[in-house]
């Protein structure tokens, strides 16, 4: 059963986009509009754009738009009547009653809800008989019962249902834990617990909700580290370790660490800014979510060779978020919780100030691949370096690394600042083609940029475009509309947009793009709010639309491949005289 109309009315009245989006995103006011980085990919240059006359935001650097219930959907990731819920929720609101079966939100709920009682009974099995052993191995691994408390930590019996046992006491079955990732299913069907004579870490978001779990063996056997699966509250490149805590920090900077124990070996050390990324790589969506709370990043990662290959790769990511990067190095220890432990509190919050620029780091790295007391290795030594000091944007800091290098390898800074111009003139070269190669395909720049989406009459898609974004701005011009509807047009998809926003007009109903969400993919959105999004003229509006729907009569006609009647004859005598006026007016 579809929302009743009235009801998203309202809510989107009562939903100031500018106030939600600022509630996860930085937004500058930047004349009638506001502008922040985009929460759904990667970028240094803020390129997402809100509109509030309007109350919908596009990005230009991913395609993303829509409106409130797009914005929650996307970012939540949830269905339309989830999204609206939160919302509601929000607005405070009560959701209309919709009768049916329970949807993915319910479900989130239950799920989050089994996950709450099962980091309760870890918790308490720790600091029973059962759960001595893990209660020692924290113990002995330097962890206060505060600490031990603070993070939720807890122990899963050695047995093959106590979890089960546990939870079904309470309401729950096997497959409500299937579901929750807390249990699994053999070939024979049989289900039992997941996580079995582990120490127990509990994964919490940023909202205080326990998503996932995991778990660590006491001894060597393997895997060392069992995590939770992806369910419908925890994806694992989406979340990260201990941000809940870290979020609240005021150094402005975080630390990133490779495991749990480093995390919270630093926070119990007073360092409430540590994270961890869950069992998995650093992602693109890690350095996004990570860019929302923090201005710069220092990885504390391990010093072996795996270490350094993760540091690597995360530079990058975190770069692109659009965080500031320094790298720890460590000597005397191999990771954050062994350094405190030999060298103390004081001397790693030294070692966090004298933290290396990710580009010194890369470059130290780079020397390491080189014997630069051969000439041939030397040059490509520099050759190399060259490269990755042309990438970097600022002029100032291209001369100061490039003079690092130089230092390096014993070659003039003027020397080495020749090369990085090549380097960087080879860069501008390749940018410059790519985008005369796409200025040299003005059709293609027409195109939605999906390409599920392709329009097969492009003139005609431009004038029903048009239609939209006048629909859009004025609900009023719907009158002006009669006799056109989205049958007529070559596009299905405006052609469904123009009757849902046409209809919405006539019965006074909003026409804001979020008004659509329900009838329409998110990536069908993406391209309607790059329509609304585009200056309309503010000529004659009646003109504009009589001229709009004589190309898309005329189109039409074309495309039924019948007699050239007086319709079709009329409509290309109106173009032409429409196209010598505008040439004369020039």
């Amino acid at each position: 059963m579809p929302l009743p109309e009235r009801f998203l009315d309202e809510l989107l009245a009562r939903t100031d986009l500018v106030d939600l989006v600022s509630e996860s995103v930085r937004l500058t006011k930047k004349g009638n509009s506001w502008w922040g980085c985009c929460p759904f990919h990667s970028e240094k240059t803020p390129s997402f754009h809100v509109v509030p006359d309007r109350q919908m935001y596009k990005c230009f650097g991913c395609g993303k738009g829509g409106g409130a219930v797009n914005y929650v959907m996307e970012l939540e990731n949830l269905p339309f009547k989830d999204a609206v819920a939160v919302l509601a929720q929000r607005a405070g609101m009560q959701m209309p009653e919709m009768g049916g079966s329970p949807g993915a939100r319910e479900r989130r709920e239950r799920i989050l809800a089994i996950n709450k009682q099962a980091a309760r009974a870890f918790h308490r099995w720790l600091n029973s008989p059962e759960g001595a052993e893990g209660l020692v191995y924290l113990q002995c691994r330097g962890l206060s019962r505060r600490t031990l408390t603070n993070f939720g930590l807890g122990f899963a019996p050695d047995g093959w249902e106590s979890l089960i046992r546990e939870l079904s006491g309470q309401g729950y079955d096997k497959r409500d834990l299937l579901e929750a990732g807390l249990a699994v299913s053999n070939k024979d069907g049989r289900i039992y617990d997941r996580f079995r004579n582990r120490v127990m870490f509990p994964i919490i978001d940023v909202r205080g909700e326990v998503i996932g779990f995991g778990g660590r063996v006491m001894d060597d056997s393997t895997p060392k580290y069992l995590n939770s699966p992806d369910t419908p509250v925890y994806n694992k490149s989406r979340n990260v370790f201990a941000l809940n805590i870290a979020k609240r920090s005021k150094t402005g900077r975080v630390i990133l660490t490779e495991g749990y124990m480093d995390t919270i070996a630093l926070h119990q050390a007073g360092f409430d800014n540590a994270v961890a990324s869950l069992g998995t790589a650093l992602t693109a969506e890690h350095g996004q979510l990570l860019a929302k709370y923090f201005k710069e990043a220092i990885i504390s990662y391990d010093g072996d060779g795996a270490g350094v290959k993760a540091a690597q790769r995360a530079i990058p990511i975190l770069e692109k978020a659009g965080l500031k990067v320094k790298v720890l190095q460590m000597r005397g220890a191999k990771d954050p919780d062994e350094f405190i432990k030999a060298y103390g509190r004081e001397a790693f919050a030294k070692l966090l100030d004298s933290s290396e620029n990710q580009v010194d780091y890369r470059l130290a790295q780079l020397q390491k691949q080189y014997n630069l007391e051969d000439d041939a290795q030397r040059i490509a030594f520099l050759q190399e370096a060259a490269q990755l000091v042309a990438a970097i944007p600022s002029a100032v800091e291209r001369e100061i690394y490039g003079g690092h290098a130089a230092r390096t390898a014993g070659v003039t800074p003027e020397a080495m600042g020749l090369e990085v111009n090549r380097a960087l003139k080879i860069r501008v070269s390749k940018a410059k083609k790519q985008r005369e190669r796409r200025d040299l395909a003005p059709a293609a720049q027409l195109q939605p940029r999906s390409r599920g989406l392709r329009y097969e009459n492009i003139r005609s898609a431009r004038a029903e475009e048009g239609l939209i974004a006048l629909l859009m701005l004025d609900p009023g011009a719907v009158k002006k509309m009669d006799g056109i509807t989205g049958a007529d047009f070559s596009s299905p998809l405006l052609g469904r947009a123009f009757d849902g926003l046409s209809r919405r007009a006539r019965d006074g109903l909003s026409v804001q793009l979020a008004a659509l969400t329900e009838e329409f993919t998110g990536e069908e959105m993406d391209h309607l709010a790059q329509i609304a999004i585009q200056p309309v003229a503010a000529g004659n509006t009646a003109q504009a639309i009589e001229d709009y729907i004589s190309v898309i009569r005329g189109e039409k006609l074309l495309r039924a491949g019948g007699p050239e009647d007086e319709l079709l004859l009329a409509a290309q005598k109106k173009y032409q005289q429409k196209k010598a006026y505008m040439e004369e007016k020039k």
